[in-house]
């Protein structure tokens, strides 16, 4: 008997029923079976040894594939475990170790650990490789693998959960390690190249703050050294630009204790949150959205009637609690808000489009563990905006937010990648009309970008979704802007226009934020500028620098000329120098320094950040110049030229 999978040129392959991912590569070609590291069934990476089924989208992971370094990251994992157990033995307690996107963590029980102790585990790491130990996949029966793990509750808990009701598990050994994994996993622990332990940190079991506090350690792998001395280049450069440091060294916010999640803009960080904002409203305006507001806490009625609540209840994503017998809940999103608002009046095709933005204030229920500075928050600030129209205009709406979104991150020096994710596991609506709403995606996308990518199964529970994805100065990427297409939330609350026909019809509605959250957009801001903001957005745009006390006068009409500009004066009794050296730490773009010629002559000594030292101008030619660079958005210090 057999049976047909699909390859990713589109072609159809027919193989014995029972085949693994290998026994599909080898029926292609005995050299790509030679070369099989893992697979993809069906989007999701899987190990060569798992089977495939009739109709699965099959594709072969070698060492020349993109996944190929998850793998490899996966495997050191097992290593780091293995040594651990070879300096412990029982004490430490194994949990879980996945591939990040970056390297790989692993968590434990029992042991306490510190940088020196990494440095110890790393040499062990380092003979295991050496040792060129091959790793091969076995099953164990249930009984066995319970009996196997002992004492270690993790790893049965795992067993209870994941593996419920399946006789056989799947591990892993290499020499005397073994491991509960599903894989994949390199042929042999010599494959791995480059590799480091990184840090320390704690993490839930499970990632439940109702659990015990785990010891994480976290890791990278490459297939060669030369990969990871570029790796820990990348991370030395990102560390001189971590968002937190520089935030709290230029006072733009801070997370206190008592607001876990919940960031606190200060007078400078809010200057460029405003800049921000009002970026958008100009961008909003060009697409046609007229800005609303809506309050941040509502019944749950209203989300049950979206679909909303079961998703993000289900996920624990909600904060929500009872009161007079009436269950609350402060808003994860602001789409049921704005269908409100459309569902307010009666429509007529002749209203539509409707277009609602709104700085929307959102909470969500992350995980203490994920939480990061701006990055990862409890409460965000979304740029959203929801468009109620007809159907046959969607393809001319993505293509206006394509653009918009792609000429916007252009603005900011950030290169864009568009993803677009389809129909999940758990989607709501008819799959006729999911079928639409992908393939008016994919025109619009082939007809605005010039390439993207397709992650199945990843879209939201209401519709397929263009995420964008950007490259940062460093080249890291990050998911910020988002573009969604739902036949499924107006269905579900009933929303309704009238046609040309007379007759009712459902409108399509677009979901789009074009930062994502102010948040993160600015938590990635401050890394990819490392602080020195383009004039436009920085929160001090110039300082002037009295040469003495007498000089401060002089100053302060210079600075009541440049009223529409954020200026500082630095008025303490300091030294030009330290006063230069001041505005530099503080990242000011330009320093007008003011002496007695100066003040003679009735002009400005100028200086930016980058130590040029650009000469003396007249003010109004500096005021001139400065409007030319604020109004263009420059991202280029430039005045003298």
């Amino acid at each position: 008997m057999s049976l047909t999978v699909e390859l990713p040129d589109g072609s159809d392959l027919e193989v014995e029923k029972n085949s693994t991912v290998e026994d599909v590569a080898y029926e292609i070609g005995t050299g790509l079976g030679n070369d099989t590291v893992a697979g993809k069934i069906n989007g999701e990476l899987v190990a060569k040894e798992d089977n495939v089924s009739d109709g699965d989208l099959v594709e072969i992971v070698t060492e020349d594939s993109e996944e190929y370094i998850d793998v490899l990251r996966h495997s050191t994992a097992h290593v780091f475990a293995q040594a651990l157990k070879r300096i412990y033995g029982d004490e430490a307690k194994l949990t879980i170790g996945p591939w990040t996107d970056e390297g790989f963590y692993y968590d434990v029980a029992g042991i306490d650990l510190d940088e020196d102790d990494l440095r110890e585990i790393e040499d062990e790491m380092q003979s295991i490789v050496e040792e060129d130990l091959s790793i091969e996949r076995e099953t164990l029966g249930r009984s066995e693998a319970e009996d196997f793990f002992g004492e270690n509750r993790y790893k049965r808990e795992i067993l209870e959960e994941e593996a419920s009701g399946k006789d056989e598990v799947s591990f892993y050994r290499q020499g005397e390690f073994r491991d509960l994994c599903k894989g994949p996993h390199v042929d042999s622990t010599g494959e791995i190249g480059g590799f480091r332990l990184l840090e320390i940190a704690g993490a839930y079991w499970r990632g439940d703050e109702e659990n015990e506090m785990l010891t994480r350690v976290y890791g990278t792998a490459f297939p060669s050294d030369d990969g990871l001395e570029e790796f820990m280049e990348r991370r030395k450069e990102a560390e001189k630009r971590d968002h937190r440091r520089i935030g709290q060294e230029m006072d733009l916010f801070s997370v206190p204790e008592f607001a876990p999640g919940a960031p606190h803009y200060h007078r400078a960080g809010m200057k460029v949150r405003r800049e921000l904002e009002e970026y958008i409203r100009e961008k909003n305006q060009e697409l046609g959205y007229e800005e609303v507001w809506t309050p941040e806490l509502n019944r749950a009625d209203l989300w049950k009637r979206t679909g909303h609540y079961d998703a993000f209840k289900e996920d624990g994503e909600m904060f929500a609690w009872e009161q007079n017998d009436e269950e609350y809940g402060l808003k994860p999103m602001n789409c049921a808000n704005h269908s409100h608002i459309f569902d307010s009046d009666k429509r007529s095709y002749r209203d539509l489009p409707i277009k609602l933005s709104e700085f929307g204030t959102v909470n969500r229920n992350e995980q203490s563990g994920e939480l990061s500075g701006l990055l990862r928050v409890r409460v965000l600030t979304q740029d959203d905006g929801h468009a109620y129209i007809q159907k046959e205009n969607i393809e001319e709406e993505i293509r206006d937010h394509l653009s918009t979104i792609t000429e916007m991150y252009s603005e900011f020096g950030l290169e864009t990648k568009f993803i677009l994710e389809t129909k999940p596991e758990k989607a709501q609506g008819p799959a006729e009309l999911w079928e639409e709403a992908e393939s008016s995606l994919r025109t619009a996308l082939s007809e605005e970008v010039d390439s993207y990518e397709e992650k199945p199964e990843e879209g939201a529970f209401y519709g397929p979704k263009i995420g964008v994805e950007v490259q940062d100065a460093i080249g890291r990427e990050w998911q910020l802007g988002t573009v969604q297409l739902d036949f499924v939330i107006p269905r579900n609350y009933g929303l309704k226009y009238v046609g040309e026909d007379n007759e009712e019809h459902y409108p399509v509605m677009i979901h789009r934020a074009i930062l994502g959250s102010i948040e993160r957009f600015m938590g990635v801001m401050i890394e990819h500028f490392a602080g020195e903001f383009p004039v436009w957005l920085a929160p001090e745009q110039v300082r002037i620098l009295p040469v003495t006390d007498d000089n401060l006068g002089y100053a302060r009409e210079l600075k009541d000329k440049l009223e529409e500009f954020r200026v500082g004066i630095e008025d303490r009794s300091w030294t030009v120098g330290k006063k230069i050296q001041a505005a530099h730490d503080d990242n000011v773009p330009y320093m007008l320094i003011v002496g007695d010629d100066e003040e003679e002559s009735e002009t400005v000594s100028v200086r930016d950040r980058n130590e040029n030292e650009l000469g003396d101008l007249g003010v109004e030619e500096f005021i001139e110049k400065l409007g030319e660079e604020y109004r263009s958005r420059s991202l280029e210090t430039g005045i003298a030229e």
